[in-house]
C-alpha cells in the first residue's frame, strides 16, 4: 500500500494550532522560553531548530505533544471548521 503526504489542509491544521497556542496560553512565550521549557522535560533543542520545526508547519506528533507539555496544556480542542 502507497502512503500518500499528507493534504495541504493538515499543514495548515499544523500552523493554525501553534498560532492558537501563543494566543490562548501566553502570548510572550518567545522561541528561547520554549526551548528552556522543553529542556526541563527532557527535550535539548536549539532555538533555531524550533524556529524552523514551527515555521514550517511539519513538526512531528511528538514534538507536539511535548511542546503542549512544556508550555503547560491539558486541553485542545480543533475545530476545522466544518
Amino acid at each position: 500500500m502507497e502512503c500518500e503526504p499528507p493534504a495541504a489542509p493538515i499543514s495548515m491544521l499544523a500552523k493554525t494550532i501553534h498560532s492558537s497556542f501563543r494566543r490562548q496560553k501566553n502570548p510572550v512565550i518567545i522561541y528561547t522560553d520554549l526551548a528552556e521549557r522543553l529542556a526541563t522535560i527532557g527535550v535539548n533543542d536549539t532555538v533555531r531548530n524550533i524556529q524552523n520545526k514551527i515555521a514550517r508547519g511539519g513538526f512531528t506528533a511528538v514534538f507536539f505533544l511535548q511542546r503542549m507539555e512544556a508550555t503547560g496544556f491539558k486541553n485542545l480542542r480543533l475545530d476545522t471548521g466544518d
